[in-house]
């Protein structure tokens, strides 16, 4: 049998393997051995036990409280038999029983050897529980350890004590794995079972893109640049929202990267899943036109009671707002948190004829057509003003107030007056008698006091230019 040195030997370079300090290492020994002693004396022993650092040697003194009638064995010794050994011995005296590991018999030691390894795997799940607990939605690394029954279970690379898996449902159906292979997960959560701490990854969360674009893109690592919104339908496509909390760094431009270098990185680690990169808007009518993209979207109208979005696109941007089956509107649905109903011009129009069918007034279903602002009765000297202040259409000036007129260099009263009043003449005021007749026509619905103000139609526009 191996001595005791040897055995704090072994012990010691499991320790080291299993990352254990010096404390956590003696405190198992004196466990284990404490463990072994009970299967000796009884489960109530009580024992010093000291180990010498240099050597390894092991001290192991049993404690045992000298009585008249003995009434527990294990840590309790009649008087009697306590002054065979000392007949100094008194009731209520401690005696000590020097014991040499050497004694321990295989029962004694198999008891050692599993209070030992049940405290290192206490151990570990706690550190694990511990180290990862709070890592959920970071990356991991590791390999393919083997396929079980369509989960991949994963031997991190920093972990290998970790039991981690990818269930099915957590997996890329265009991917395919095998033993040995290279891979990278997102941590979703960490599952308690019976035989500890379990870490569930995935890569189909959208997690897995956000934390894939976090390694890509410094801006989003240092928060620069932050992910506000995420939606994915995992192999076809991912949509994400992305907002700068510095103005000079464009966030949309941070993540695609010089020549789309940091993007393509992403789509190559999903196997090509196309990814659409928007710019985050706290507008809902705003963040729903971006997030319909790459289509155009000509107007937006929203309720905000029922968090539905109505938008309105040209015919030949209707395919493209919708995308294959539907999973463009459908994910930019997801990505907004708001419902989208989706209309090409055509049947827009068809159903606009009937202002019952909607909440919001007939005016509402259609926006002017921008023109040029040399139509506008204004002086040569405001025409040259604006142009150089970049402003050349009418949609361009529209939502101006009088302090940015003021700014517009060679702009003066009079002409900002003009302006101010164009603009009145050519948008849509709503008075009590349509109201009214909006009430009449809809059993309810929003009192508008919130509405912003509509642009009349191409016809009236026209009528007003010509007045």
């Amino acid at each position: 049998m191996a001595n005791a040195g040897q055995i704090v030997a072994a012990i010691r370079d499991m320790a080291a393997n299993k990352s254990l300090s010096h404390e956590e290492m003696n405190d198992l020994i004196r466990d284990g051995i404490l463990a072994g002693l009970g299967r000796i004396y009884g489960p109530n022993v009580r024992a010093e036990i000291e180990i010498d650092e240099r050597s390894g040697e092991i001290e192991i003194i049993v404690l045992k409280r000298v009585v008249e009638a003995v009434e527990d064995p294990s840590s309790e010794i009649s008087l009697e038999k306590a002054r065979w050994d000392d007949p100094t011995f008194e009731v209520g005296d401690v005696m000590e029983i020097p014991v040499d590991f050497s004694a321990f018999g295989r029962n004694a030691v198999m008891a050692t050897k599993q209070r030992i390894v049940q405290r290192v795997r206490e151990g570990e799940r706690d550190r694990i529980r511990e180290e990862f607990s709070h890592r959920v939605g970071e990356l991991l690394s590791g390999e393919v350890q083997q396929m079980e029954r369509g989960k991949i279970v994963v031997l991190l690379n920093r972990a290998r004590d970790a039991e981690a898996i990818i269930p099915w449902k957590d997996q890329n159906p265009r991917e395919r794995f095998r033993q040995g292979d290279p891979i990278r997960a997102v941590l979703k959560k960490v599952d308690e079972t019976p035989k500890g701490p379990r870490l569930i990854l995935s890569r189909a969360d959208p997690l897995f893109v956000e934390a894939l674009f976090k390694l890509e893109v410094p801006e989003i690592y240092q928060g620069i640049v932050e992910i506000r919104a995420r939606a994915r339908e995992v192999g076809g496509r991912t949509k994400i929202a992305v907002s700068s909390r510095d103005e000079s760094i464009d966030p949309v431009g941070a993540c695609v990267g010089l020549k789309g270098s940091r993007v393509q990185a992403v789509v190559s680690e999903l196997g090509g899943e196309r990814i659409d990169i928007v710019p985050w808007h706290p507008d809902p009518e705003t963040f729903a036109r971006r997030a319909l993209a790459p289509a155009r979207v000509s107007k937006v109208i929203s309720d905000t009671s029922r968090q539905v979005i109505t938008a309105i696109v040209d015919e030949d941007q209707l395919s493209l707002a919708i995308g294959r089956n539907g999973q463009n509107v459908r994910l930019a649905s997801q990505l907004i948190g708001w419902q989208i109903d989706l209309y090409g011009s055509r049947e827009w129009l068809e159903r606009g004829a009937d202002a019952r069918l909607f909440s919001e007034p007939q005016d509402d279903s259609m926006e002017m057509a921008d023109f040029p602002l040399s139509e506008l009765d204004l002086s040569l000297s405001a025409l040259a003003a604006l142009k150089t202040a970049g402003y050349s259409t009418f949609l361009d000036i529209i939502d101006l107030d009088r302090a940015d007129f003021e700014k517009v260099q060679g702009l003066g009263p009079v002409e900002t007056e003009d302006l101010l009043r164009i603009i009145d003449e050519l948008t849509v005021e709503v008075g009590e008698d349509e109201l009214e007749d909006e009430a009449a026509a809809t059993a309810s619905g929003d009192d508008g006091a919130d509405a912003p103000a509509e642009v009349e139609s191409v016809k009236d526009r026209e009528s007003a230019a010509g007045a």
